[in-house]
């Protein structure tokens, strides 16, 4: 009965922490927070997921390949955008000073790549998280 209970309160409960972990990444830049917590607090829902409903399933989810190739994509991803500067003339991850448009301030879009910089770093949290939980679970088992 325990287990019952437990699998249907973190199948409800899940969907929003991730949503919250999202929620922190997108709008770090405009709010406390950022991608470093952001990236943690979806991380965390993954290794919850796993907790209740066994690291077999939540592979099932999401492949260990799979969660290599974010976690890949997610450093990539900031290193493209920091070259951006480079690109247009300027240091690594400069902004206002490469001629980004900057948008309103307090919109979504208001910090020129801030935004995109911060998804590359919540992806790359996130899928380090949950990488490094799978590993340590695996050594357990043997």
């Amino acid at each position: 009965m325990r287990d019952f209970v437990l699998k249907r309160v973190v199948a409800l409960v899940l969907p929003f922490v991730t949503m919250l972990g999202l929620y922190v990444i997108f709008h770090g830049h405009l709010s406390p927070g950022g991608s470093f917590s952001g990236g943690i607090i979806t991380g965390l829902s993954m290794i919850a997921f796993s907790l209740v409903f066994g690291l077999d399933r939540s592979q099932e989810k999401i492949s260990e390949r799979m969660m290599t190739l974010i976690e890949s994509f997610g450093a990539l991803w900031y290193g493209a955008m920091g070259l951006v500067g480079i690109l247009r003339g300027t240091s690594f991850l400069m902004n206002k000073g490469a001629g980004i448009p900057l948008g309103e301030p307090g919109k979504l879009y208001s910090g020129g790549l801030i935004l995109l910089i911060t998804l590359g770093v919540g992806l790359k949290v996130a899928s380090t998280m949950v990488t490094l939980f799978v590993s340590l679970m695996e050594e357990e088992e043997e």
